[in-house]
């Protein structure tokens, strides 16, 4: 059993709870991921670990509540118990050699992706902008965390409510067009976001790593159920990802994946009387 030693909400929707884990914690890197299970009759659930605090022996996760077994986690409060967390999963986040200034982009609950990474690589010593874009103000998390640890931080929401109106591929491209010069753009959020990101720096050339979000099961690339075609090729985002080179993911494709099971989603959030959020 892992316990949660605390509980934060950080909207409506999005729920934030830190859990003593010291085997995980001791290992784990900026984009890993674990899979959790609430109970025995519990599904697989992964998450990307948001922070960890190797001392302490916890890890962070923040997520939303998009389903049954989310809705039940964000129903438990510190001091509770879930069965299983399994990890750390994945490929850390790899950089090119002599990587000096990166920009990371985050869309909404993706932030929580995006800010171990911003964290991890501005403590290492790099130029750090961040961009971090969400639908209104009301849904904003992370702020203070994302502005400690990067050089500048730009926050957009689609309606202006708050900070720049508009999307964060607005001002990527302001940045770019101005002469800002990055190493390495890492973009975290909604398919659709990190398409249209690689498709804002591919004509500069610059080198785009995306955290891809497919259909996972077993996380140990038996099931085949996240697999994804990168360059062409089949690629299998638990075990070689999930980060990949934003330029050569086939973002049509994975959408059409994401997909595949929307329709008994829905009908299973109807079941349960909640709405998908």
């Amino acid at each position: 059993m892992f316990q949660i030693v605390e509980k934060k909400k950080l909207n409506d929707a999005v729920t934030m709870v830190r859990i003593a884990a010291p085997l995980i914690a001791k290992k784990v890197l900026p984009g890993q991921f674990i899979i959790f299970r609430l109970d025995e009759f519990g599904e697989r659930v992964p998450l990307t670990v948001a922070d960890y605090d190797r001392e302490g022996g916890t890890i962070t996760l923040i997520f939303q509540a998009a389903g049954e077994s989310t809705r039940q986690f964000a129903a438990l409060e510190a001091g509770d118990a879930i069965l299983d967390l399994v990890g750390p999963l994945g490929v850390p986040t790899e950089l090119p050699e002599g990587t000096k200034s990166v920009c990371v982009i985050g869309g909404g609950v993706g932030c929580a992706i995006a800010y171990p990474q911003a964290k991890h690589l501005h403590s290492l010593g790099l130029q750090v902008d961040t961009i971090v874009g969400f639908r209104n103000k009301d849904i904003v998390i992370l702020e203070d965390e994302f502005r400690a640890c990067s050089d500048n931080l730009y926050v957009c929401t689609d309606d202006g409510s708050y900070g720049t109106k508009g999307f964060v591929t607005n001002v990527l491209k302001e940045q770019l067009d101005g002469g800002k010069q990055y190493d390495v753009v890492i973009a975290i959020g909604p398919v659709p976001m990190m398409k249209f990101v690689c498709q804002t720096t591919k004509p500069y050339d610059v080198k785009t790593i995306v955290s891809l979000n497919p259909i996972m099961v077993d996380g140990t690339g038996m099931c085949g159920g996240c697999r994804v075609t990168v360059g062409g090729k089949t690629k299998y985002a638990c075990v070689d990802g999930p980060d990949f080179d934003g330029h050569q993911v086939d973002f049509d494709e994975l959408m059409r994946r994401n997909g595949t099971y929307r329709e008994q989603e829905q009908h299973a959030c109807h079941l349960y009387g909640k709405g998908a959020q």
